[in-house]
């Protein structure tokens, strides 16, 4: 299976990344939960796999269509 990136829904903040790199998860897991204007918005992995990068931290931000991790 190849690797798949997963990007942020929206313009954020990163409040909790709930996975780390190497991660086993399966596919609806979530991988970390950005908030923006109150609002929690969890972000799920596309499917069951290895966690092979996040690009995010808790307390960064990101931008819409950045990517937050990769799955493999």
């Amino acid at each position: 299976m190849s690797s798949k990136i997963v990007p942020a829904p929206i313009t954020a903040n990163v409040w909790k990344v709930l996975v780390s790199e190497g991660a086993e998860v399966s596919e609806g897991d979530t991988l970390v939960i950005l908030e923006s204007m109150k609002m929690e918005i969890p972000v799920e992995s596309p499917h069951s796999g290895k966690v092979k990068k996040l690009y995010v931290q808790e307390g960064g931000s990101v931008v819409e269509g950045e990517p937050i991790a990769e799955i493999e």
